[in-house]
């Protein structure tokens, strides 16, 4: 018995080590350091980093120390990581500062006016760290002098109305290597959106951008081009920005056929006239109205005409609107009243009465479409300045310099 019991107590004292060491074990595990990756969702410092941890701010200024040949319009900034702007001034060698502005998480500092050309900017200012030190800013770069400033200029004018064909064409005083350049500074929004494209035309000199389709009646269109400071080829850089807002008025169109001797007025879907014309003669192919979509140029109470091939000059016209820059109009004649209607006889414009030319006249919009058909000549690229609607959708996108 003896032995049993000393069993028994030596199980129950193994027993209760046990009960005490899980006890402990237990305890130990409640009251021990948490885990530092749960600890981190909600513990992070200003850096970012977990909670204690800190670090140096590390700055970087955009155009880098010593950076030459800057161009303006190349993005000038300065960004932190593991801290926070202090202060930011970047000094040109006047000693003036450049206007700039810090964002919201005061991580970041940017250029809100442009710099010049052919100018030293100095860098000055600290970011402070995580660590609570600041560490300092300081650098100076020098922008590019152009050997060629480009300047261009938008055919469509603030506050505005135009037809539902406008293009807009950005004209430039030379040739441009650096397309891709151009189109990518350029914004063009519509309200509703519109789709639209970008084309090169004119020797390189002008690109146009058109809708797809025409213009959905009364949209709201704004263009700008920020082409200051952008290099548009070797050593040639955009001279200054451009913009526009203008909108697009109501829906109207001309549908002619040269055949018929008639043209409708069609507006919002709904013809409005049927007038008798007199077109091209037919038989000169210098003379045929073009078949193809035309689209209003300007318009002139009075017009001189002038033709030296078919010995005219200086023969003023009533109520005339250029619809191409080879020579068609739309414009009244009294002397060819007795073959509207019935005959072909002009030197490529469309001939109506003095009356119904003064009707067509003042409801015209430069922008309107003029579709014309029935001639044995086409419209070409080389016939009108705004033949941006002579090419097929593929044709058009095809002659952007982000596509080919």
């Amino acid at each position: 018995m003896t032995g049993l019991n000393t069993k028994i107590r030596g199980r129950r004292s193994a027993l209760l080590f046990g009960l005490v060491m899980s006890a402990a074990i237990g305890l130990s595990a409640c009251t021990s350091t948490p885990d530092t990756s749960a600890a981190g969702e909600s513990g992070q410092g200003p850096a970012g980093g977990h909670s204690g941890q800190t670090a140096a701010a590390k700055l970087v200024a955009q155009p880098s120390d010593g950076a030459k040949d800057v161009a303006p319009g190349e993005p000038v900034r300065v960004s932190v990581t593991d801290g926070t702007i202090g202060s930011v001034s970047l000094t040109n060698p006047e000693g003036k500062q450049v206007q700039g502005q810090v964002s919201e998480d005061k991580r970041s500092w940017t250029t809100t006016e442009p710099l010049g050309y052919g100018k030293s900017y100095s860098w000055q200012g600290n970011a402070v760290g995580s660590d609570g030190k600041q560490v300092p800013l300081a650098g100076s770069f020098t922008t590019v002098t152009p050997k060629k400033q480009l300047e261009g200029k938008l055919n469509v004018g603030d506050d505005q109305t135009y037809g539902i064909a406008m293009p807009i064409a950005l004209t430039f005083t030379a040739k441009v290597t650096d397309k891709a350049a151009v189109e990518k500074a350029i914004s063009v929004e519509t309200t509703p959106k519109t789709e639209g494209s970008w084309a090169w035309l004119e020797g390189d000199t002008s690109v146009h951008w058109r809708p797809k389709e025409y213009y959905q009646p009364g949209t709201q269109v704004k263009v700008n081009a920020k082409l200051y400071g952008v290099k548009l080829g070797e050593g040639v850089y955009g001279k200054q920005d451009v913009s526009s807002n203008f909108q697009i008025g109501r829906a109207q169109l001309v549908k002619g056929n040269t055949q018929q001797h008639r043209m409708q007025v069609i507006r919002d879907g709904q013809q409005i006239a049927d007038y008798p014309v007199s077109y091209g003669l037919d038989s000169d192919p210098g003379r045929v109205t073009k078949s193809g979509t035309h689209v209003v140029m300007s318009k002139h109470p009075t017009y001189s005409m002038s033709n030296p091939r078919y010995n005219y000059t200086d023969v003023n016209v009533p109520w005339a609107v250029r619809i191409s820059n080879n020579g068609e109009f739309i414009h009244g004649l009294s002397a060819s009243i007795w073959a509207q209607g019935k005959k072909n006889i002009s030197h490529g414009c469309l001939n109506l009465s003095p009356k119904n030319a003064k009707e067509y006249f003042d409801g015209v919009l430069p922008g309107d479409p003029v579709e014309i058909e029935g001639s044995t000549q086409k419209l070409g690229p080389n016939d009108h300045d705004y033949a941006d609607w002579t090419y097929s959708w593929e044709e058009w996108t095809a002659k952007s310099a982000l596509n080919s």
